[in-house]
């Protein structure tokens, strides 16, 4: 199985930019979909972006289509997660999840019943 480790959280002003990283170890990378879901306070937990396990296929949620881009790197068993143009409302912990072997259909990359492992999170907070 594999695990993962998140970093690059921190405080940014609106408007800025942050790149967050999870690292993943323990298994082959290149078999794993991934994919970045956050929680807010008093929120429930929700997708943000999803790669493939190859890179082909990415999914973003609608709130952040356009601002956020996801990319992986499979010989540094890593998947990023750049965010230009925070918002407020972007104000979370971020987690990372793997999936192991799965399609590239939105269903599974999308939800988060679908991953089995996650990271332990990343706070990002966005000052207005």
């Amino acid at each position: 199985q594999v695990q993962l480790v998140e970093s690059g959280g921190g405080l940014v002003q609106t408007g800025g930019s942050l790149r967050l990283s999870c690292a993943a170890s323990g298994d082959t990378f290149s078999r794993y979909a991934m994919g970045w879901f956050r929680q807010a306070p008093g929120k429930e937990r929700e997708f943000v972006a999803a790669i493939s396990w190859g890179g082909g296929t990415t999914y973003y949620a609608d709130s952040v289509k356009g601002r956020f881009t996801i990319s992986r790197d499979n010989a540094k068993n890593t998947v990023y997660l750049q965010m230009n143009s925070l918002k407020p409302e972007d104000t979370a912990v971020y987690y990372c999840a793997a999936q192991y072997w799965s399609s590239t259909a939105a269903d599974s990359l999308t939800r988060s019943y679908q991953y089995a492992y996650w990271g332990q999170g990343t706070q990002v907070t966005v000052s207005s």
